[in-house]
């Protein structure tokens, strides 16, 4: 059955492919929003001939739908970024990796000249922290890291039975209200052990595409 939001994630995805240049190689993130994405790429075969994809799962959608899937290596540039996120604020300042995928996307967001997010309206917020802020760590380092984020006021929960595509843990941290994303961003990666944080705020979003009731939302 199609819910709501997903027809707000629907008009946000396809918002997204209008701004894709035919024949062109991107990068693709994981999750629910993604996903659409995807579908629409799939609807308009030779859109996009290849991407580098942040997670298996979404490489996996992809050579479902006619792309072939690079690794990052083999290009000397790529040119646009297309992810989702859990929250996202006015200064398109982000939280991700609610799909656990967030080292890798953060790489090709780094990577890409353009990073466009995709979000429905309900990922919209005027602070960040309501959801959990996930944190890859070394899992060796996983009680190390937690005892740290403790001590600077958050409530770190391990994601139990959950292993990245990197073989590392998940740290999700709870009890948060994000003032400066920035210098928490730039904090958080000091912390050995810490393998990537997820918040985007160093490197925002470019453009925020916000799917609604009734259109999309440029940010």
């Amino acid at each position: 059955m199609t819910t709501d939001g997903d027809l707000k994630k629907r008009r946000a995805a396809q918002a997204a492919l209008e701004l894709v240049k035919d024949a062109t190689t991107i990068g693709v993130g994981t999750g629910s929003t993604v996903n659409f994405f995807i579908e629409a790429l799939a609807a308009h075969p030779g859109r996009v001939r290849r991407a580098v994809s942040s997670s298996a799962a979404s490489s996996v959608r992809l050579r479902a739908a006619g792309v072939v899937v690079l690794d990052l290596n083999e290009l000397s540039d790529l040119d646009l970024y297309v992810d989702g996120a859990d929250e996202a604020s006015a200064a398109r300042h982000l939280i991700k990796g609610g799909g656990g995928a967030l080292t890798r996307e953060k790489i090709i967001a780094a990577a890409a000249r353009r990073f466009i997010c995709i979000v429905d309206d309900s990922k919209l917020v005027h602070t960040l922290g309501k959801f959990p802020l996930p944190i890859e760590v070394i899992p060796m380092a996983r009680t190390l890291v937690a005892r740290q984020l403790m001590a600077g006021g958050g409530r770190p929960v391990w994601r139990e039975g959950f292993v990245t595509d990197n073989g590392n843990h998940i740290l999700d941290v709870h009890g948060l209200s994000i003032a400066d994303p920035v210098a928490l961003e730039r904090d958080l990666n000091q912390i050995t052990g810490v393998v990537t944080v997820g918040l985007f705020a160093v490197r925002p979003a470019d453009v925020l595409l916000v799917g609604t009731a009734q259109a999309v939302l440029t940010r």
